[in-house]
């Protein structure tokens, strides 16, 4: 019988059950959506357990369309969303729904701690200045708005810790989620200390067990095997942070190569053999003990397209949906138009957040009456890759690097592709898999059960680049001067923020 391996991966708007082969190619693919919901400004929440259901019903699908008998999956491996936070209490019941990392309530409590001198030290300490959307930060919120909630508290766990509870019964993380808000940077591992800084010493109990990405962290329930399919007893990899998973699915496993991943969030990632500290990104665990994964990110990147999609093509996006055409195929020729002509739109991405420390907020620059809205999709697609060389220019100042692996948000597309390569003036490789994130998972998994001896021998049996993009470099001129502009309407925008935001919230 074929041995085959399950990544699941859940993101922030849909879960991914994908069945791989040992060679990295995909076989069978579920997937199911979970509401967002947003019942107050700032909170960006979903139900845990249908968040469960979901995934449940996104692995038994990939088993029926595949054809995929459950005694041939060998291991499963779990990822999702980072950041964010999903509570239960000793008996592993949620406590409440649970928080995306879209989730912007605790922004009061990093004022307070910025206020309080405190951001420098969580720097030397753990590497990273707490977000907004972090799990201490989060915490630090409900010990003090929901005292009652935070007294419950029995297992902190992330997404994929939430699922793999469900399939396994047994609470864990792994050091990637860990790193994220409870690690000694230079220790890699729980520190008294961190927990002290924030005054959260209390919760130090409910930190689960760390164990490592690539070992078994339990095995599927017979609850769970009723509910997906899957056989009882299959190993359940620990698995990953989802855009160190990316990185792994893409096969960047080593220093010098970086990992781009434009979704909810603009990822852009190198991993590195010794911790470096600068405020413009986040030094977390990597994918062994002694190596680190440098993270600039923000929530400013394709989700920004989504939206416009969906406010201005709502037609064509009507038909895309009901004949199962690519939107962007739909569009193409309005696109096309748009590209071939100079243009003055500019658009900053920032509908969700940005990397600045100001509540910046989204807007479009420079439009005129002969502007279509094909130049402000163009406008917003540039937008959010200058975003993304914000980012990555920050990262490539302390971590050198020639090329990028790209996942995500269209990326598949030839003009996004060649977009990101002209922008950032760099080699841009397209994996093979246009699930890297769930493979990413599922390479976790067959390592666990043995049928990879290494991430290097899985690496090299599951991960293959597509295509490459090479920079047009009269282009990436050209573009390098729109996004000189681009950052000069961001230092003037910088101080207007704030009133705007003010009003925003008290007009909701």
């Amino acid at each position: 019988m074929q041995t085959y391996l399950l990544g699941l991966d859940s993101g922030s708007t849909a879960t991914k059950a994908v069945i791989f082969d040992t060679a990295g190619r995909t076989v069978a693919v579920g997937s199911r959506r979970v509401e967002q919901r947003q019942p107050r400004p700032r909170h960006v929440e979903r139900d845990m357990d249908e968040t469960w259901a979901a995934a449940a019903g996104a692995i038994r699908d990939a088993l029926e369309s595949g054809r995929v008998p459950a005694d041939a999956i060998a291991a499963v491996g779990v990822t999702g969303h980072g950041d964010g936070l999903y509570l239960v209490d000793r008996d592993g019941v949620p406590l409440g729904p649970g928080m995306l990392s879209l989730d912007s309530r605790a922004v009061s409590v990093r004022d307070e701690w910025r206020e309080a001198g405190l951001l420098q030290p969580a720097l030397e300490l753990t590497g990273q200045q707490p977000y907004c959307y972090a799990a201490i930060s989060l915490l630090k919120w409900i010990q003090l708005n929901e005292p009652e909630r935070y007294a419950k508290i029995g297992h902190v766990l992330f997404c994929k810790d939430w699922l793999r509870l469900c399939l396994t019964g047994v609470p864990a993380t792994d050091p990637t989620e860990a790193s994220s808000s409870f690690t000694d940077v230079r220790t890699q591992r729980y520190s008294d200390a961190v927990l002290n800084l924030y005054g959260l010493a209390s919760i130090g109990p409910a930190l689960p067990e760390i164990v490592s990405s690539t070992a078994a962290a339990g095995r599927v329930t017979a609850r769970a095997a009723s509910l997906t399919g899957l056989k009882e007893g299959t190993p359940v990899a620990c698995g990953l942070h989802d855009v160190t998973s990316s990185a792994l699915g893409m096969g960047n496993i080593e220093a010098g190569a970086l990992s781009i991943t434009a979704g909810t969030f603009s990822i852009n990632e190198v991993l590195s053999d010794r911790p470096q500290l600068d405020p413009r990104w986040s030094c977390r665990n990597g994918l062994r003990t002694g190596q680190w994964m440098n993270m600039s990110i923000s929530p400013a990147s394709s989700s920004n397209v989504d939206w416009f999609l969906r406010e201005c093509f709502m037609h064509e996006a009507h038909q895309a949906a009901e004949s199962g055409a690519s939107l962007f195929d739909l569009i193409d020729d309005e696109l096309q138009a748009a590209f071939a002509e100079p243009s003055s739109v500019m658009f900053h991405p920032f509908l969700f957040g940005s990397p600045f420390e100001e509540p910046a907020s989204a807007s479009f620059f420079g439009i005129r009456s002969w502007h279509h809205r094909g130049h402000l999709v163009r406008a917003v697609l540039e937008g959010m890759v200058f975003n993304h060389r914000y980012h990555v220019e920050a990262l490539t100042s302390a971590f050198p690097a020639s090329r990028a692996g790209l996942t995500g948000g269209g990326s598949s597309g030839s003009l996004l592709a060649q977009l990101f390569a002209d922008v950032l003036g760099m080699q841009i490789d397209i994996p093979e898999s246009q699930e890297a994130s769930a493979l990413g998972a599922a390479l976790c998994a067959g390592i666990s059960a043995g049928v990879y001896a290494s991430l290097q021998d899985a690496c090299v049996r599951a991960c293959r680049v597509q295509r490459t993009h090479l920079p047009n470099p009269q282009r990436h001129v050209e573009l390098t001067d729109a996004y000189t502009r681009y950052m000069k309407l961001v230092s003037i925008m910088n101080p207007l923020w704030p009133a705007l935001d003010r009003a925003g919230v008290a007009t909701s």
